[in-house]
């Protein structure tokens, strides 16, 4: 079982800027995939960044260029700094583990946190 607890969000401007920190229950070490989706009102909620126990990530087209995905494996949590905020970026945040296990792969994920963006 792996508990994920996010924080950071909030209120901006936009071109402002914000970090979002998720931290995990479990050594980070042993998830193979770490990430961030989003879900806008009416939407569904789709991937924006995410990273593997490699550092290989992927990021959705409209992140690319503005926000970063780290992973600090001493303090077991995962970092989304987003920069140069839009307007469209206003959604709630979700931080996402994937586990692998012998018997399968599971999917975990956190409780969200509001980001709007609006002057």
């Amino acid at each position: 079982q792996v508990q994920l607890v996010e924080s950071g969000g909030g209120l901006v401007q936009p071109g402002g800027s914000l970090r979002l920190s998720c931290a995990s229950s479990v050594d980070i070490k042993s998830i193979y995939q770490l990430g961030w989706y989003r879900q806008g009102p009416g939407n569904v909620r789709r991937p924006v960044a995410t990273i593997r126990n490699t550092g290989g990530t992927d990021y959705a087209k409209s992140a690319e260029g503005r926000f970063t995905i780290t992973r600090d494996n001493a303090k077991n949590t995962v970092n989304l700094q987003m920069n140069s905020l839009k307007p469209e970026d206003t959604a709630v945040y979700f931080c996402n583990a994937e586990v692998n296990y012998t018997s399968g792969n599971r999917s975990y994920w956190g409780q969200g946190t509001q980001v709007t963006v609006s002057s």
